[in-house]
């Protein structure tokens, strides 16, 4: 019986251990990663090793909802990972746009009024004024 022995990917380039913290959660994960690799990537492997893990929040899996932060700046994501200079990051859900988030609490407070307004015509029924 001859055994058949899968073989394993040859990278080009150096591996580099990295660190990504999730915002919202309790501690960061450690990724190897090479130095030509994209920060899209970097952050689709981060999304795929934080959900086998089991980690709360649940975030998604989209990419495009997230940004990779290196100390004070926002990643391209296009950009090399080893050409940053950073081995600690943080990943962020990106912020909706200021017109979307008006719209949104405008429906919310739609919401709310209707509600309260609904709350005073049932109080207002059942009290008789003597």
């Amino acid at each position: 019986m001859l055994l058949i022995r899968k073989q394993k990917k040859i990278q080009t380039g150096n591996r580099i251990l990295i660190s990504i913290t999730f915002h919202g959660s309790a501690g960061p994960i450690r990724l190897i990663v090479g130095e030509d690799e994209i920060v899209a990537g970097v952050i689709e492997k981060a999304l795929k090793s934080y959900g086998q893990q089991g980690r709360l929040p649940i975030l998604g899996s989209d990419l495009n909802n997230f940004v990779l932060y290196s100390s004070i700046e926002a990643l391209d994501p296009l950009m090399k990972i080893g050409s940053v200079g950073s081995r600690s990051f943080l990943l962020c859900k990106k912020v909706k746009m200021e017109k979307e988030a008006i719209e949104e609490k405008i429906v919310s407070r739609k919401k709310k009024r209707s509600a309260w307004t609904w709350l005073n015509k049932s109080l207002n029924s059942k009290i008789s004024v003597m």
